[in-house]
């Protein structure tokens, strides 16, 4: 009890260009992001109210958001204290244990408020979406008590027994994954999405944070170790494919341990990287950059996915076969995307006329649709319209245009309804080299989120029906 901050609190430095000087310092983009949390600490100046909003940073991982919450801490003159939920299952890891069991301790918040020794901490939720729970209780439930702004000022720890104060505390959660995070839980908190970064923000972190962070570790030197901008851009764009910039530190990391080495033997007294010399140190590229295609095929469309690492793209793929109209679906698909596929086929059967086709094609043909890569499970409803595009494609024998790429989720009537991912499913679409996306057009709003670089790149076609689609990636048909 007396080792616990009850009144103890650490003073507010609210020089809002002081924190944006900190925020732009340890952090590239993230521009909505930062300017949130510029908003908070105004807010703050102007009511001098300790009581803050729970933040929660959600996005892939790699993008930044346990160092934003450090950077944040630091913004505001405030201790720091990180707790990791990854895995917690037990809800007396949050409440504590009441003092009647042998081994009996505080639950994971009171110990970290004794940790910080503070009561205004910039306190850290990592990993929020991966607790789980079990026969002991449920931990999601007993965090509900802690991120309510209006119960939080009385917290009951098990173990102390006493009514805490936890209100001055600035709450910042983590998470991969919103879906997994149960709803009256996520209602607590203030979700800002932290989408993957573009090529260009991915360049200049490797360059002014990553590389000088790698070289600092292995003991190089600027002068002993360069890498020009050309060799970073083709790390980038052959080496990961990722929201974040986790492999893309591993990368450098590589090239850093391969130059020691040839410092330490004698080999060279400097190394420079150069896009010429980096397969000498990196190995064979992994990854190919630029279209998806090589060129338009018939019954191969390229739809655009969201995973929780960020966006990616999907190439669909529709064969017809001599059968009685059995629809065989493969890719490992998830149980929406298995009724997207039907919904497609359906539409198409209604419009056969309308599309010259034979009406007669699902008793004369087997339809087998399948996504690659079929390991990865895959699921979702806004592979609708790439699935229907396939289809006609393969039905018609007119090829789609390999730079289009598309997204969208299809009704019987071929309207198309608006999805999410919109940022993300964009930025894949530019590193694959697309240069045309067709979106719902109830997806619009969407577009102005989408960073400027990537932005200009890329044409927009706004569409509200499938024929709208069919016409923009089918190539016309030869007489």
């Amino acid at each position: 009890m007396i080792a616990l901050p009850w009144s103890d609190a650490s003073d507010d430095q609210l020089d809002i260009k002081r924190s944006e000087t900190i925020l732009n310092r340890d952090h590239e983009g993230l521009e909505s992001v930062k300017e949130r949390i510029l908003e908070y600490l105004a807010v703050r100046q102007m009511t001098n109210s300790l009581r803050g909003p729970i933040l929660c940073l959600d996005g892939p991982p790699g993008v930044g958001k346990t160092s934003l919450a450090r950077s944040i801490a630091e913004s505001l003159g405030r201790t720091f204290v990180r707790i990791s939920l990854g895995g917690v299952r037990d809800e007396s890891e949050i409440r504590g244990h009441r003092r009647t069991y042998v081994g009996a301790m505080p639950g994971r918040i009171i110990q970290g408020m004794k940790k910080a020794g503070k009561v205004n901490p910039v306190f850290l939720l990592d990993e929020i979406d991966k607790m789980s729970n079990d026969f002991r209780g449920d931990p999601s439930a007993a965090m509900l008590e802690v991120l309510d702004p209006e119960q939080n000022s009385t917290f009951s720890d098990h173990y102390i027994e006493e009514p805490y104060d936890l209100s001055n505390v600035l709450f910042i959660a983590t998470s991969n994954d919103l879906g997994s995070i149960p709803g009256p839980l996520r209602d607590r908190m203030e979700v800002i999405s932290i989408p993957g970064y573009t090529e260009i923000e991915k360049q200049a972190i490797a360059k002014n944070h990553l590389i000088p962070k790698q070289l600092k570790e292995h003991g190089l030197t600027k002068s002993q170790v360069r890498i020009n901008d050309e060799a970073i851009k083709n790390i980038v764009r052959y080496y990961t494919r990722e929201a974040g910039v986790r492999g893309l530190e591993r990368e450098i990391a590589r090239i850093c341990r391969r130059a020691a080495k040839q410092i330490v033997t004698g080999e060279k007294k400097s190394v420079t990287v150069s896009a010429k010399t980096l397969e000498t140190l990196l190995g064979k590229k992994k990854h190919s950059y630029g279209q998806a295609e090589k060129k338009n095929q018939i019954g191969v469309a390229t739809g655009l996915a969201y995973t929780t690492v960020g966006g990616d793209t999907l190439q669909i793929e529709v064969s017809l076969s001599p059968g009685k109209g059995k629809l065989i679906l493969t890719g490992k698909l998830g149980d929406v995307m298995k009724e997207s596929a039907q919904t497609a086929l359906s539409y198409v059967r209604s419009k056969a006329e309308e599309f010259k086709i034979d009406p007669e094609f699902h008793e004369k043909s087997d339809i087998h649709i399948h996504v690659p890569e079929g390991a990865v499970p895959k699921d979702g409803p806004s592979a609708g319209v790439t699935i229907a595009t396939a289809l006609v494609s393969s039905l018609t024998k007119r090829p789609i245009r390999r730079e289009v790429g598309m997204t969208g989720e299809i009704t019987l009537r071929g309207r198309v309804l608006p999805i999410g991912g919109v940022k993300e499913k964009s930025l894949s679409a530019h590193r694959a080299g697309l240069t045309t996306i067709i979106l719902p057009e109830a997806n619009e709003r969407d577009i102005e989120d989408i960073p400027e670089s990537v932005r200009s790149e890329l044409t927009f076609k706004l569409v509200s029906d499938a024929e709208e689609v069919l016409a923009i990636a089918l190539e016309e048909a030869s007489e």
